[in-house]
């Protein structure tokens, strides 16, 4: 049916995640994803997992419900413009997870009259555990909101944004995943130092962080009411944090997400300027 296919056009890293991550998930079969790739060779492998594969964004649309865009911010145009004339505004959602393009800027290629939704999700996507935003205009469809949350619901946690915070969700996200990625690392290595073998110390900090992290989901406490709870007075934990302070732990982690929001909000103009 239609109202079940998908087409990801871009098959990169993000869009093959998506498609993995859905079939995973058993939200959807991979036979009901197309994806598009210009290069054939990253398709056979693609091919080979059972999804449906094409270099044409055109034909790949034909029989989609859903246009989810996946490529870099210089390829959009030339893919908007191949789309153009070719939507149907009762049969095709737009779903974009092209860094700093616009809604405005998708509408001026293919219509206001085509639903689109803006999505920042991560490559957490791969395994259900995704943080993803999402936006929106408020004359979108309820129908086409619901299809984009529904569908972005089988790969992690789904929130609503306006569509200005996109740009931070961004850095906090998208970028994000691969800080917490660096301070697992970063905290293996300590484990390393202190006696473990890298692939144990690995282990452990990866459960560790991903401990930490259902903790602050689960209970909506603030993370430092959290670390409350484990530092004691003269102890092993304050000592630790308090040294790591020292270094400038958080503040480099706040810049990096700050440098990341400044970077991700002129990549669409920088590409169209050719830089």
């Amino acid at each position: 049916m239609r109202t079940k296919r998908i087409a990801i056009l871009g098959g990169g890293n993000l869009g093959a995640a998506i498609a993995r991550g859905l079939v995973s998930s058993e939200a959807r079969l991979p036979t009901s994803i197309t994806i598009t790739r210009r290069s054939k060779a990253p398709l056979e492998i693609l091919g080979k997992e059972g999804f449906r594969t094409s270099t044409d964004n055109v034909s790949a649309i034909d029989d989609a419900a859903i246009v989810l865009i996946a490529v870099r911010p210089k390829q959009m145009d030339t893919v908007l413009d191949q789309l153009a004339g070719k939507l149907d505004s009762s049969g095709h959602v737009i779903i974009s997870t092209v860094s700093d393009v616009r809604i405005e800027d998708i509408q001026q290629h293919v219509g206001s009259s085509i639903p689109i939704i803006r999505a920042m999700p991560n490559i957490g996507v791969a395994v259900g555990a995704s943080m993803t935003c999402l936006a929106c205009h408020t004359s979108t469809p309820s129908n086409a909101k619901d299809l984009a949350s529904e569908l972005f619901s089988h790969l992690g946690r789904v929130e609503f944004i306006e569509e200005e915070q996109l740009t931070p969700a961004t850095a906090l996200c998208a970028c994000g995943i691969a800080f917490f990625l660096r301070a697992i690392r970063a905290a293996s290595q300590g484990g390393v130092q202190v006696g473990f073998h890298a692939d144990e110390a690995i282990r452990l900090a990866a459960q560790t962080a991903k401990g930490a992290a259902e903790l602050i989901l689960s209970s909506g406490e603030h993370p430092e009411s959290l670390i409350d709870t484990v530092t004691t007075p003269l102890g092993i934990t304050i000592a630790g944090l308090n040294e790591m302070e020292h270094h400038g732990f958080a503040s480099a982690l706040i810049r990096g997400i700050v440098i990341s929001a400044e970077r991700a909000g002129g990549l669409y103009e920088a590409s169209k300027d050719g830089n």
